[in-house]
């Protein structure tokens, strides 16, 4: 698996969503999230498959998430711990962080 080999889709509910890459027939990462009233997300949960970390996925979906709010015009609250570091280790995304 390469970079080009890993397409982001969004799954969005009324409520909560997801951002999933899918790894192979039987393995998918997913960044998941809720709404929130006002439009934002609330980024809750990153998880890779073990035999899949270290090798960029999750900051793939970190980094589609924030393409996705400055398309779109929300902002995001990370509470997931990965994101959380994510968004401190990216001064340049401040602009979308609620």
């Amino acid at each position: 698996m390469n970079d080009n080999e890993m397409t982001v889709e969004r799954e969005d509910g009324a409520t909560s969503g997801r951002y999933v890459i899918k790894l192979s027939p039987t393995a998918e990462a997913e960044m998941t999230y809720r709404k929130t009233d006002n439009g934002n997300i609330i980024i809750d949960h990153t998880g890779v498959p073990r035999e899949f970390e270290g090798r960029g996925v999750a900051a793939t979906l970190v980094e589609y998430a924030v393409d996705d709010a400055r398309k779109n015009r929300f902002k995001i609250t990370p509470v997931c711990s990965y994101v959380v570091n994510q968004f401190r280790r990216h001064a340049n995304w401040s602009d979308i962080k609620a």
